[in-house]
Parts: C-alpha cells; structure tokens; sequence
C-alpha cells in the first residue's frame, strides 16, 4: 500500500489485515476502513469489521490509531484479489494464502538451503574419501539451492492459481 499518496485514498477501501490488533481484527479478515484522519503527528482510522455468526453478519466498528501512514500500510495491505472475492473464501484460506504470499527468502529458503547444506556435506564427508566428496558435495548443495528456489516460486504460484480456481469456477471458468 506504499502507492497511497494520502490518507483519503484508503477511505471507504477493503483491505487485508496481515498483522492482528488484540480484541479487534484478526490476520486474514476483510476490514472496510469508513474514515482516517490525522491527528497532530499520528492517523486516526475507523473501520468496520464483519463476522459471520452463524445465521447473520455481525457489525462492529473500530477506531486505530498509527504512528503514519506507512504504519497503516504495513498493518493492513491491499490485496485486491483477496478483497474483491472475500466472501468465496474461508478464514483458513485467507490465512494460508497470506501466510504462503508473506514468506521470503531469508524466512522460508534460507533454513531449507542451510539444513540441506549441512545434510549434504555431513553425508560427503562421512561417505566419501578424497577431492569427491568436494566435488560431489559442492554440485549437491547447488542442486539443493535450486530446487528450494524453484519450491519456493511454484508454491505461490500454485497457492494463487488454487484461489482463483476456487473463485472462478463460480463463474464457468476454467484455469488450468
């Protein structure tokens, strides 16, 4: 949401709430934000969340306050595919798809690449005698970085195809 040039901008948007605020909005769930103002150096938001409670959406308003704008931003990120078809999602959807979107390669490549390495050049060196086990060793630690990147890809293309999949078959579409 780095794009907003100001507040005014967000009002009256859905957005996606990444970072849960205790007692009010949780990760995953749709805010609709009604108004935002500043005040003296921080940003007064008020938004509205809905909860479905069996038979009937419940209604309950919120005010927020942050530090700036970017601090907003940071909190509740505009996510318009998620947005625009929340209601044929579950929570747990949204909340996997935030979870699988959000990870990064120091978060989620890195620890696979690092045990991999140390599995790898442990069996080397264990199983192997000579400048093969450098060899051999060095190829399959390469072998293993390209193929926890390539995981790391394919698993967000494949979570936002399986979301897609979900809203357009509604629709007659099929993608494949």
């Amino acid at each position: 949401m780095t794009y907003l040039l100001n507040i005014d901008e967000a009002i009256d948007r859905k957005f996606l709430v990444t970072k849960s605020i205790k007692g009010q909005a949780e990760a995953g769930t749709i805010i609709h934000v009604m108004d935002a103002e500043k005040v003296s150096n921080s940003l007064l938001v008020a938004y509205r969340v809905s909860r479905f409670n069996g038979k009937f959406h419940d209604f309950q308003d919120y005010n927020a306050k942050f530090d700036d704008v970017n601090q907003f931003c940071k909190w509740a990120q505009p996510d318009n595919f998620i947005a625009r078809n929340y209601e044929s999602f579950s929570i747990k959807d949204i909340q996997h798809y935030i979870k699988v979107k959000n990870r990064t390669f120091f978060s989620f490549c890195l620890p696979l690449i690092l045990l991999a390495a140390i599995v790898i050049w442990a069996l080397a060196f264990v199983l192997l005698d000579g400048v093969i086990k450098f060899v051999l060793g060095g190829a399959l630690t390469v072998v293993a970085i390209f193929f926890v990147f390539s995981l790391f890809k394919s698993q967000k293309k494949k979570e936002k195809m399986r979301m897609y999949k979900k809203i357009s078959s509604g629709w007659g579409v099929v993608i494949e």
